[in-house]
């Protein structure tokens, strides 16, 4: 699948994403087509760059995720409806992701099984054909960018009482190429909302307690299962 067709996948062409606390760790603020990359097993993470790649896009799929929870996908910012999820891909999971990753343009992918240098190598050269984007949640060979969180705190928390408010985290990326030299930032992830923020947004983004409902209550998300 070429760029061309690539190009085809996302809607209103432009694929550019909204300024994100990841940008500023991330190469040229993004992750380019064509990209693997690893979040070193931290769910909110994997969730937020995901969301991050995936604006703009035709959609997205999780292959191999089954712990994956809904709710927390769209408060990060996934839109439930565009998305397919593959939990069990059996035997021939590389086959089931090479296919996926010819037909979705972000893609996230669990702990499937040890990954080598064949399967790495044959998904890397569909990955440059696609321009797709590969989030893998633990360890994946080849992964040009490599994040994980550091340091991590939530907020709102006292003496063992508290309503929790927002996670503070520190993240680091490092990886090959233009992503050689590691760079870290600080962030709530998630924060009140569910959705990664920049820490000075703490106070913009506190719950409303006077909703009359939250907007993931009282209706049935959208959402492809297959396997």
């Amino acid at each position: 699948m070429g760029a061309s067709v690539m190009d085809d996948r996302r809607e209103h062409g432009t694929g550019e994403t909204s300024r994100s606390p990841l940008s500023t760790v991330l190469p040229q603020g993004r992750l380019r087509p064509g990209t693997a990359a690893s979040v070193g097993g931290d769910m909110p993470l994997l969730l937020a760059l995901a969301a991050q790649a995936a604006q703009g896009t035709a959609g997205w799929a999780a292959v191999g995720l089954p712990q994956l929870g809904m709710l927390a996908a769209e408060a990060a910012g996934l839109e439930l409806a565009r998305g397919m999820r593959i939990d069990e891909p059996g035997p021939r999971w590389g086959q089931v992701l090479a296919i996926t990753l010819e037909a979705v343009p972000v893609v996230l992918v669990g702990a499937l099984g040890p990954v080598s240098d064949q399967v790495a190598r044959r998904l890397g050269a569909v990955l440059r054909r696609s321009g797709s984007v590969l989030l893998a949640a633990d360890r994946w060979e080849g992964a040009e960018v490599r994040l994980r969180v550091v340091a991590a705190s939530w907020d709102g928390v006292g003496q063992g009482h508290g309503l929790l408010r927002g996670r503070r985290v520190t993240v680091e990326a490092a990886g090959r190429g233009a992503a050689g030299a590691a760079r870290h930032a600080d962030m709530w992830l998630p924060g009140p909302d569910g959705r990664i923020a920049p820490l000075h947004d703490l106070h913009d983004r506190r719950p409303d307690t006077t909703a009359k409902e939250s907007p993931v209550r009282g209706r049935r998300a959208a959402m492809h299962l297959v396997g």
